[in-house]
């Protein structure tokens, strides 16, 4: 069986939601616990954050150059170097999304922009689909990020990106993964 977005599904696995239950509604994101029936007949709950998806896209300049964001994250109380990124706004499409967070967090706009790959970045515990893209021909501008942002753009070269992954100067995942899928693909 294939799934709506196109992926196998094993039937022997499959679990069926039973009950649809919200334990809270954000402005972000929600957490529902769902009563789902095992493929054995018996029943379980899943716990799990409700996203309404998320892009991010590797910027890259001539010269081997990338255009990472360097922001504070509280949740692991660090300063991280990230591709640019952000939420879906409801019914926004994934390509006008990864237009507007290149613009707001780094300034630039891109003539082109082509998709990398899509990911789940915690399959266990989220449904959040991250849509990462690969933008070139930039065109640099003012930054406009949101209210409560509070970043810096810094163009690095994509060798010295590569070896802070290795180093673990970099652990944000979408990062890691745009980053490696460009090299793997011959990108970069």
């Amino acid at each position: 069986m294939v799934s709506r977005r196109g992926n196998h599904v094993d039937r022997s696995f499959v679990e069926t939601c039973v009950r649809k239950r919200y334990v809270y509604r954000g402005r972000v994101v929600s957490f529902r616990s769902d009563r789902i029936r095992l493929p054995n007949g018996a029943l379980a709950e899943r716990e799990f954050m409700d996203h309404p998806g998320a892009v991010g896209v590797v910027p890259l300049l001539p010269g081997g150059r990338v255009v990472l964001v360097r922001q504070y994250r509280y949740p692991v109380l660090e300063t991280t170097y990230e591709l640019p990124a952000g939420k879906l706004d409801a019914g926004e499409a994934p390509l006008a999304c990864v237009r507007r967070e290149l613009r707001e967090e780094t300034g630039y706009t891109a003539r082109s922009v082509r998709p990398l790959i899509d990911y789940w970045p915690t399959a266990a515990f989220a449904n959040e689909l991250l849509h990462l893209y690969v933008a070139r021909g930039l065109k640099a501008g003012a930054m406009s990020p949101d209210d409560d942002e509070f970043v810096a753009c810094e163009v690095v070269p994509v060798e010295r990106a590569l070896r802070w992954i290795l180093s673990g100067r970099i652990r944000d995942s979408k990062t890691v993964i745009g980053l490696l899928a460009c090299r793997v693909r011959g990108i970069v």
